[in-house]
């Protein structure tokens, strides 16, 4: 896009500030495991990263994990929660999460570029929404 310049995030990362002033950047990855607390343990005690959050929904938890040091984390998400799969997304893909601070401002831009925006709402606690790509491939953007 013309105009639009990556700049340096207060972290170290990279967000996107077009011409509407929006800025996002990337939050988490969602991993869909088999093995939600292996792999939690496989990341914290082999690769030597932290927990940074945890929720519970029913049976299921759903752990972050991510460097002590940076904003980043991966989001596991047992796939027996998701068999349902009510959007109908390629579980064997990780889904990209990317964070803006004004969810209103960034999906109205969005849509405004031609891109196809499901509504604002409330996602397990989490104000959120999802955006596709020409491909089909789902992204969330959360608060």
């Amino acid at each position: 896009m013309t105009g639009d310049r990556p700049r340096e995030g207060a972290h170290g990362g990279y967000a996107v500030c077009g011409k509407e002033g929006i800025t996002m950047r990337v939050n988490y990855v969602v991993l869909y495991v088999n093995d939600a607390e292996t792999c939690r343990r496989f990341w914290v005690d082999s690769v030597g990263m932290i927990e940074k959050d945890r929720k519970e929904f029913g049976e299921y938890v759903i752990a972050q994990v991510g460097f002590a040091d940076q904003n980043f984390a991966f989001e596991l998400v047992p796939l027996a929660m998701m068999a349902d799969n009510p959007y109908g997304l390629d579980l064997a893909t990780p889904s990209i999460a990317l964070h803006a601070d004004d969810l209103e401002k960034t999906r109205a831009a969005l849509v405004e570029r031609g891109v196809e925006a499901m509504e604002i709402g409330d996602h397990g606690g989490v104000m959120s929404f999802a955006f596709s790509d020409p491909e089909g491939r789902w992204f969330a953007v959360t608060r």
